[in-house]
C-alpha cells in the first residue's frame, strides 16, 4: 500500500474519533486500561490515556508492518547501512550488547569491549593520582548524554571524581566552570569526533593554557593524529570513536568516560546493560508486545493522524531535569527531515518540536497553557516508583502530582465559569521506572532510540545524518572576518549588525 494512502486511513480513524473524548473511551473500553500497557524490564508504559481506540491502533500497527519494522530492526543491529547517505551502518547498540551473529556487528562489539577496557585503565591511573577534579569539553553528542547521565546517577556527594561539563563557545562558560578549581588537581577530557568541532577547540585551548601541562589532557576522539598535532595527547590517552556510531548515540562508546569517572566503571557498565537489555526487548518482542513500536506508532498518530506541532516531556524526578535537552537532540536532530531516502519530499509531517521541564516546577509555569490552551499537547510523563532519598512524604506528594496531573489533562472539569474549565482531552503516556538506577536509565534512553527509528522507517526518512546542522557553521566560520573587522559581509542585515555591534566593541 502506498504510503500516501496509509496517512489517509491515520487521518481517516482520527476524523472518526474527533468528537470522542479520552474519558468517554475509557468508559467505553476500562479494559484498556491494562491492554494498552506494556512492561519491559524496569520499565512500565501505559498508554491509555492517547486518543486511539483498538480499531485505530490496528491500523496505526498496519503502518509498521508495512514497512517491515521487525526486519529494519534486524538490519539495524546486523550493522547493514542504514544510514544511506553517509554510506554507514549505525551501530551503536553493538557498544551495549552482542545480540546478532553478523560479522560487522560482532567486530564492532569487540572492538568497543577492548575501549571500554582500556577506560578502566585510564580511571584507575586518574584514581591513583592526586586529581580530583575532571572537565569533559564537547558539545552536542559529545556532551548532553554524558552531562544527563552524571546528573541523574551521580550520589548526593561527589564519589572519588568531581565532574564538570564544558560545551558552549561562550567565554563566559569557560570562565564559570574553572572558579574554584586547581588546575593542579584537574584533568580534562576533549570529546570530539572530528577533533574539528569550533566549540571544543577553543574551550580546550583555554583548558590546556590553564592546566600548564598536557599530561592532563585526554581525547576521545575519531581524528587521533589531529588530536596528538593540535594538542600533544600521546596516544594513550586518546580512546576512539568510530564513524559507525553517531553523536547523539555515542554515550555508550568512550564518550561515557565522564560518566564512567562519576559514578564508577561497574555503575557504567550496568547502565550499558540496561540499553542491551531493552535492545533484546525491541529485537525479539512481537510487535504488539513491543515497548518502542507502541511508543513510535504513538507519536505517528499525534504527527500525522491529529496534526499536533509539538511534544512535551515531563520528568518527575528532580535528577532527570536534563531529560528534555537530550531528547530534544535525539529526537529532533534525527528526525528534522523533509525528504525521503530517494530525496524526494516527505509529504508528510515529521517531528514535532520537542520541549519540557521537570515537576513539579513546570506545574508552576507552562502547565497553564497544556491544561487551558488552544493547542493541544501530548505529553510523555516520566516518574520513579521508588525514590532514593529519605524523604517519604516528599516522593509521596511528587507521585500524587504526576498521577494528578495526567489524570486532570485526560479527564479535564466542567464548570458554569468557562475560565475556571478544563477541557480535558489532552493526550499522555505515562513511563514508569521502577526505580533509577543505571539499568532504568540504560533502558529508557534505549527506548527513545528505538522509537525515533521505528519512526523514520514509517516515514522513509534517514535518522542517523544531521547534514542541517553545518549550514548555519559554515555561515559562522565565513562571517568570523568581519567581525574581526577583517572583511565586509554579503549579506546587508548582517552588515547592518555588524556595523551596530562595533559600535558596541569596547575599546582596546
Amino acid at each position: 500500500m502506498p504510503a500516501a494512502h496509509r496517512f489517509e486511513q491515520l487521518g481517516a480513524q482520527a476524523a472518526r474519533l474527533a468528537e470522542v473524548d479520552l474519558k468517554s473511551m475509557l468508559q467505553a473500553d476500562p479494559a484498556r486500561a491494562g491492554d494498552f500497557a506494556v512492561r519491559a524490564g524496569p520499565l512500565y508504559a501505559s498508554f491509555a490515556r492517547q486518543g486511539y481506540d483498538r480499531a485505530a491502533l490496528d491500523i496505526l500497527f498496519d503502518q509498521l508492518a508495512a514497512v517491515d519494522g521487525p526486519g529494519r530492526l534486524r538490519a539495524l543491529f546486523a550493522g547493514e547501512t542504514v544510514n544511506p547517505t553517509e554510506a554507514r551502518p549505525a551501530l551503536h547498540t553493538a557498544l551495549r550488547g552482542d545480540l546478532t551473529h553478523e560479522t560487522v556487528a560482532r567486530d564492532a562489539h569487540a572492538q568497543a569491549q577492548a575501549t571500554r577496557s582500556r577506560m578502566r585503565g585510564l580511571i584507575a591511573a586518574l584514581a591513583a593520582s592526586d586529581v580530583t577534579d575532571i572537565v569533559s569539553v564537547g558539545i552536542g553528542g559529545s556532551d548532553l548524554g554524558p552531562r544527563l547521565a552524571v546528573d541523574a546517577l551521580s550520589a548526593p556527594t561527589p564519589d572519588r571524581f568531581r565532574v564538570h561539563f564544558l560545551s558552549n563557545v561562550d567565554g563566559a562558560a569557560a570562565q564559570r566552570t574553572l572558579a574554584g578549581l586547581d588546575p593542579a588537581r584537574t584533568a580534562v577530557l576533549l570529546i570530539s569526533k572530528s577533533f574539528g568541532t569550533q566549540e571544543t577547540l577553543l574551550n580546550g585551548a583555554i583548558l590546556r593554557q590553564w592546566l600548564g601541562d598536557d599530561e592532563r589532557l585526554y581525547a576521545i576522539t575519531a581524528n587521533a593524529e589531529r588530536a596528538a598535532s593540535t594538542f600533544a595527547i600521546a596516544p594513550d590517552r586518546i580512546l576512539p570513536m568510530w564513524d559507525w556510531v553517531g553523536g547523539r548515540y555515542s554515550l555508550w562508546s568512550a564518550v561515557g568516560l565522564p560518566i564512567a569517572l562519576a559514578i564508577g566503571a561497574d555503575r557504567f557498565d550496568e547502565l550499558l546493560a540496561g540499553a542491551a537489555e531493552m535492545d533484546a526487548h525491541v529485537l525479539d518482542a512481537a510487535p504488539r508486545d513491543n515497548l518502542a513500536a507502541w511508543h513510535a506508532l504513538t507519536a505517528i498518530w499525534n504527527t500525522n493522524a491529529r496534526g499536533l506541532a509539538t511534544q512535551a516531556v515531563m520528568p518527575y524526578d528532580e535528577r532527570l531535569k536534563l531529560l528534555p535537552n537530550y531528547l530534544q537532540q535525539l529526537v529532533m536532530e534525527s528526525l528534522g527531515k523533509s525528504v525521503k531516502l530517494d530525496g524526494s519530499p516527505v509529504g508528510v509531517q515529521t517531528v514535532p518540536v520537542w520541549w519540557g521541564g521537570v515537576g513539579t516546577d513546570s506545574q508552576h509555569s507552562f502547565f497553564q497553557a497544556l491544561h487551558q490552551g488552544t493547542q493541544i499537547v501530548p505529553v510523555d510523563f516520566i516518574g520513579v516508583a521508588r525514590g532514593d532519598d529519605p524523604y517519604r512524604e516528599n516522593h509521596a506528594a511528587l507521585l500524587s502530582n504526576l498521577l494528578g496531573q495526567a489524570e486532570a489533562l485526560a479527564n479535564g472539569q466542567a464548570s458554569a465559569d468557562p475560565h475556571r474549565a478544563y477541557p480535558g482531552n489532552r493526550p499522555s503516556t505515562m513511563i514508569l521506572l521502577d526505580s533509577l538506577t543505571p539499568r532504568s536509565l540504560g533502558a529508557l534512553l534505549a527506548l527513545y532510540e528505538h522509537s525515533v527509528y521505528l519512526q523514520a522507517l514509517v516515514w522513509g526518512i534517514n535518522p542517523f545524518d544531521q547534514f542541517g546542522v553545518e549550514l548555519g557553521k559554515q555561515v559562522a566560520n565565513r562571517l568570523l572576518p568581519a567581525v574581526h573587522g577583517e572583511a565586509v559581509a554579503d549579506d546587508v542585515v548582517t552588515r547592518a549588525l555588524l556595523a551596530e555591534l562595533v559600535k558596541l566593541k569596547p575599546a582596546k
